[in-house]
């Protein structure tokens, strides 16, 4: 060691990393990265479905609290919004605070809650977005 001269010799405690080590620091995070990115867009994914699922529920839940005490479906989404009087004078709601919007974004993106209702009792709230169609009951 006394060979090398003191200008070649690194100072005490000025130790760096070497190009191979940085770039194969570079090279792992570049791997990891690659692997974590699509993952974390299909969760995005999976999320808005959850979330349109979710929303789903809680209408279709409101429409047959407003059924049983109307005694009929509602016509539209935003009859939840409003108090409903029965035939018996009774008053209740409103049912929803609002009508929720599906979550943005999405390939494709998600659209406007779809309510139909049928003449024999029956009704269906759709979303599609994401490749997905969720409907409830």
């Amino acid at each position: 060691m006394n060979d090398v001269k003191r200008s070649q010799r690194r100072p005490v405690g000025q130790g760096g990393f070497t190009l191979i080590e940085l770039i194969i620091v570079v090279a792992v995070i570049s791997i990891v990265t690659a692997l974590a990115v699509p993952l974390y867009a299909n969760e995005e994914a999976r999320a808005r479905v959850a979330k349109a699922q979710a929303e789903i529920r809680t209408l279709a839940c409101a429409v047959n609290l407003y059924a049983a005490h109307m005694g009929t479906l509602p016509e539209a989404l935003t009859d939840l919004l409003f108090p409903a009087v029965n035939g018996l004078n009774e008053s209740a709601g409103p049912f929803v605070p609002s009508i929720p919007m599906p979550a943005s974004g999405g390939s494709p993106a998600w659209g406007a809650y779809t309510y139909t209702s049928s003449t024999a009792g029956t009704f269906s709230i759709t979303a599609t977005g994401d490749g997905t169609t969720v409907t409830a009951p």
